[in-house]
């Protein structure tokens, strides 16, 4: 079991540790996505949902009337813009209203909080697949890691309560300890309902044999998301039905502010239908639910909120993983939760080269260590700076610069890869000392930068009540000064030669 647990979790350590701070960056993906738009003012304190969504429609109206679908996601309590796309026979297009006029938004080219969200179970530049199944390996190995570690310490709850500072190994022993067992329900949960999300992915085969290969992804599409299937086109014109006297029926169903998706199908057409969806706040499923009404008239036809016992569990699973039910607290618990998986799996990292870097004769490293400590290096310090890079990207680079958005990504990349570059240059505790120095910089910039280039600063956000922004320039400092704190002892830590354990 020593040996599972120890080479499961170095196999896939790296990849872990980037999953759980992408992954927990992205609970927070909705707030992200307003502070890297900037252009799109605070959200009002009041709306009323019915209205935004009839604003949206008259927008779309004229912007897309040749559409044969248009998708609405409302603001909601975490959103300060109406995001509308519609489909042509061309190609897809998105934009961003005014929820108190409906007028278009012109906001910055960006993947913004989207690009964390997918990163961390689609990585980026490799095929979609592919990159799926790597994660599912690593989930799998991380199960493998959890319940192993679990068998292996045996004392595992009683030494949670034990941390020896500067002892070396033992300290990184007992930090790694401490992490595992503060997060470990999560941890093993977060892990099984990721898995969860992709089991289509990873084994599809009830489905293709159920199914057939052809109707499968149809097929499942239509019962786990929400749909709208109309007749075809008639080529009679006819205006939509008002969309209030609809959202009053879906609230009188779900209770106040539960609709946050629109969906309409052939608009202006004598067969047009509208699709009321139910947003996923305050509930633990994810289970589609929604009211389809015909277009013109306005009348029920179907009511889709009554999932059955396998579509629940799934639901309720997927749910647990997305954590779109939490609440603010609940939510800062699940951010705080996914650092600590990563605070576990750097610090196991970590005491393994300790470790075997104590049981060589002095002046001696093998291959295999070194390269474990500089991959440490990278991945773990050079994360902690690409993520600021990717921020300041946001606000330095051109509005009108030509993929401006799949710049930000490559930013975050290249910042990366030079951190790769550093590691393999300079000797391990000097390297970790200035990426750790480099990331408190980068991410002590990113407040300064966001000021001067939206004009929405920390002070001026403090006189305008704007909390969102004074939240995330007061993280951004504090990050930036525990990893100060950190660079300062590292040194003397990463290559210490303290009794062995």
């Amino acid at each position: 079991m020593t040996g599972l647990h120890l080479w499961a979790g170095v196999l896939t350590g790296w990849l872990l540790y980037a999953i759980f701070i992408t992954g927990g960056v992205s609970y927070f993906r909705d707030e992200l996505t307003q502070w890297l738009r900037p252009e799109i003012p605070a959200r009002p304190a009041t709306l009323d949902a019915a209205q935004v969504g009839q604003r949206a429609l008259d927008a779309l109206s004229i912007m897309a009337a040749d559409s044969t679908l248009w998708q609405i996601n409302l603001p909601g309590k975490r959103g300060n813009a109406i995001e509308v796309a519609w489909q042509t026979a061309e190609s897809e297009h998105r934009a961003w209203l005014d929820p108190l006029s409906g007028k278009p938004v012109v906001a910055r080219a960006t993947e913004a909080g989207e690009f964390f969200y997918y990163v961390h179970f689609s990585l980026h530049y490799l095929p979609r697949i592919l990159a799926r199944w790597l994660v599912g390996l690593c989930a799998m190995f991380s199960l493998v890691v959890l319940v192993s570690g679990v068998i292996v310490h045996r004392r595992i709850f009683s030494d949670f309560f034990t941390f020896r500072p500067g002892k070396g190994a033992r300290s990184w022993l007992d930090a790694h300890n401490s992490f595992s067992v503060l997060g470990l329900p999560f941890h093993v949960m977060i892990v099984y309902t990721g898995l969860v999300t992709l089991m289509f992915t990873y084994m599809p085969w009830g489905a293709l044999a159920a199914l057939g290969p052809e109707q499968a992804r149809p097929a499942l599409a239509r019962v786990m998301q929400a749909q709208v299937d109309v007749p075809a086109r008639t080529g009679v014109a006819a205006p939509l039905a008002a969309l209030p006297p609809l959202m009053e029926q879906a609230t009188a169903r779900w209770g106040k502010d539960s609709a946050t998706r629109i969906i309409v199908g052939n608009p202006g057409d004598a067969v047009a239908r509208i699709a009321i969806v139910r947003g996923d706040s305050g509930r633990l499923s994810v289970a589609p639910a929604s009211l389809l009404f015909h277009g013109v008239s306005g009348s029920l036809l179907e009511t889709r909120d009554s999932p059955g016992p396998v579509l629940k569990t799934w639901g309720a699973l997927y749910a647990l993983h997305l954590g779109r039910f939490a609440d603010h607290a609940l939510r800062w618990l699940y951010f705080l939760s996914s650092l600590t998986g990563a605070a576990m799996v750097a610090t196991g990292m970590i005491l393994w080269t300790v470790k075997r870097r104590n049981k060589l004769p002095a002046g001696q490293t093998g291959f295999g260590l070194r390269l474990v400590e500089r991959g440490n290096t990278a991945c773990i310090a050079g994360l902690l700076a690409a993520l600021p890079a990717f921020f300041l990207a946001n606000r330095l680079l051109p509005l009108d610069m030509a993929q401006r958005s799949e710049w930000e990504i490559h930013c975050f990349f290249l910042c990366w890869g030079a951190a790769l570059l550093h590691a393999c240059w300079r000797r391990s505790a000097q390297a970790w000392r200035e990426q750790l120095l480099a990331a408190a910089l980068l991410w002590a910039t990113v407040p300064l930068a966001s000021g001067w280039n939206s004009g929405r600063d920390l002070l001026q956000s403090l006189q305008s009540s704007d909390w969102l922004f004074v939240t995330f320039d007061a993280m951004f400092l504090t990050v930036a000064a525990i990893l100060l704190m950190v660079s300062f002892g590292v040194r003397r830590t990463v290559q210490s030669r303290p009794r062995r354990i």
